[in-house]
């Protein structure tokens, strides 16, 4: 496992845990739990979960970490997201081996445990309407009040509870409430719901059942059936822990772990949010759930992230107490560095020119020495074919170029990278429209690359490909798919008005070395001097596909200096 973080994870969690270790608790054991609903795809944020349970685990010796679905709602759980997510989890590089477990699996258990909350006159059945429930429940600032069934004798609730799992009433007739205390400043406490009735199948019970227990009934008591000892959450969980404990305590669960919370990741200019992220996928805003400009594992791995790279950008960013905004630009610099040391450097011309060497002999071809990566001492050379006629990017040449322009331009020598020095002697231009087809170019043999012989020294090395041999192909640059920071965008905003509609730029026309023929789909390189790119699931024999992973420099400067001038 490829580590780029210097030094050694160390939190407020870990001194917990080693605290808990060093006083006996849980008999010494460990065992933590990454408990994703099945109602969606992972992103960069379930990254850092994944990372910090796994990681406890694995760093203390028999550690274990579950994976366990929280799968208590029927109406938006599918098999597809439980096979997506084991798969995102694997490829971060952690394993669970025989520890999967799903909430559905307690189903009965958790039954049981209600129904002994209501025996002990600590739940009753509620009848309340939904409207009426909330009108009950009190503000922030005022106090709720008891509803009228609260009283309601145990027998009497146990035989509705009873009754509501055999079916007997519809959705919204009764539900199962806990009886803690309805003035409490806490809203979390105020006789939350455990259990409701839903006429749904669920994709792993069926039709078995007709009513569901609520997730902070349901997490907590799975917590405890699994023996699990750290029960690791994001902040937003902080207030819901003083249930978590009633639900254990009260349950009388032989086992009581220890919540703790910790800041989610919040990224610049990044859509974090499952409800956001669904909205821009339904309402065909990307291309789907592994569009690689939202931050979903799926649309990570087919831009090109690297899971080595991810792991070590949450080592860095740590645990904290406290919730903080990371930058975008931090992700990428770990991005960049990972694919620096493993991308193997090619050649490829994104807006092609044509350039015609006229004192190169026609016909011949020359197999050029390029380093397949300079980073890399084992990584060896390739052969690049070079020939009279070659295409470099537009941008490499100005007809009137200003000053600090060290490229090609009329009169001027640049050396091609790996070959030789050329001197533009020539400009043709298309007659109708004046544009730039066609550079003139001589070059001096005494200069290949690489040759015994005395090197003249340039100001300017460019790329190229040879025009007999390079491979067509379609480059999908990714820019940033906001305009403006969301944590700037008002909730009464529409915050799709701060989508860029230059967030996707398809460049076809584009032309690569030929040793990219038979490039694999997911393969990275390192396109000299234009950036890290990876071959999309889109690309076939017949034609190459290439997104963009991210620029050779940071590309984030440009946009936040607009921001703060606007």
């Amino acid at each position: 496992m490829t580590d780029l973080a210097s030094t050694g994870p160390s939190d407020f969690i870990r001194e917990i845990v080693a605290a808990d270790q060093a006083a006996g608790k849980h008999g010494g054991r460990v065992v933590t739990r990454f408990p994703p609903e099945p109602n969606g795809y992972l992103h960069i944020g379930h990254a850092k979960s994944i990372y910090l349970n796994f990681g406890l685990a694995n760093e203390n010796p028999g550690g274990i970490c579950h994976l366990r679905f929280d799968d208590t709602n029927p109406t938006t759980e599918d098999p597809e997201f439980v096979e997506s997510i084991q798969d995102d989890v694997r490829w971060l590089g952690f394993d669970w081996h025989d520890k999967k477990f799903y909430a559905s699996d307690y189903f009965e258990q958790l039954y049981e445990f209600a129904v002994h909350l209501i025996q002990k006159g600590n739940a009753y059945v509620d009848s309340l309407t939904a409207d009426q429930m909330r009108e009950y429940r009190g503000t922030l600032t005022e106090p709720g009040k008891n509803s009228p069934y609260r009283t309601r004798p145990v027998d009497e609730s146990l035989d509705l509870f009873r009754r509501m799992r055999a079916g007997e009433f519809p959705d919204g007739t009764h539900v199962l409430r806990a009886k803690i205390d309805m003035a409490s400043p806490n809203i979390n406490l105020r006789d939350p719901v455990l259990y409701r009735i839903r006429h749904a199948a669920h994709y792993r019970t069926g039709t078995a059942w007709c009513i569901y227990p609520a997730y902070d009934f349901a997490h907590p008591l799975s917590d405890a059936i699994e023996g699990i000892t750290h029960s690791l959450c994001t902040l937003e969980f902080e207030d819901h822990r003083p249930l978590y404990d009633w639900v254990v305590a009260e349950s009388e669960a032989a086992h009581r772990p220890r919540q703790i919370e910790f800041a989610r990741l919040n990224l610049t200019f990044a859509v974090m949010s499952k409800r956001k992220l669904l909205e821009l996928v339904t309402k065909k805003l990307v291309t789907g759930w592994d569009d690689p400009r939202i931050p979903t594992i799926k649309g990570l791995r087919r831009r090109g992230y690297t899971a080595e790279a991810i792991r070590a950008f949450c080592e860095h960013i740590g645990v904290a107490k406290r919730d903080a905004i990371v930058e975008m630009q931090l992700l990428e610099f770990f991005i960049r560095e990972d694919l620096n040391k493993r991308s193997p450097r090619v050649m490829a011309v994104l807006n092609p020119l044509k350039v015609v060497i006229e004192n190169y002999p026609e016909g011949m071809v020359e197999d050029m020495e390029a380093v397949n990566n300079p980073e890399d001492s084992t990584a060896g050379t390739r052969r690049v074919p070079f020939s009279r006629v070659l295409y470099i990017e537009q941008d490499d040449f100005r007809e009137d170029p200003p000053k600090q322009f060290f490229r090609l331009a009329p009169g001027r020598e640049v050396r091609l990278r790996y070959a030789y020095i050329v001197k533009c002697t020539g400009v043709v231009k298309d007659p109708q429209t004046g544009a730039i087809t066609e550079l003139r170019c001589t070059y001096d043999p005494d200069t290949k690359s690489g040759s015994s012989q005395e090197q003249r020294k340039v100001k300017a090395t460019i790329h190229w490909v040879s025009a007999a041999h390079a491979i067509p192909a379609e480059v999908r640059l990714y820019n940033p798919l906001l305009t403006t920071d969301l944590a700037k965008v008002s909730p009464d905003q529409d915050w799709t008005q701060s989508l860029n509609p230059q967030s996707l730029e398809r460049l076809t026309g584009c032309l690569v070395e030929p040793s990219l023929q038979q490039a694999p789909v997911g393969a990275r390189y390192q396109f000299e001097r234009t950036g890290y790119f990876c071959v999309d699931p889109d690309t076939s024999p017949s034609s190459l596909v290439f997104n963009r992973t991210v620029s050779l420099k940071d590309a984030w400067a440009k946009l936040e200096k607009a921001q703060k001038s606007g």
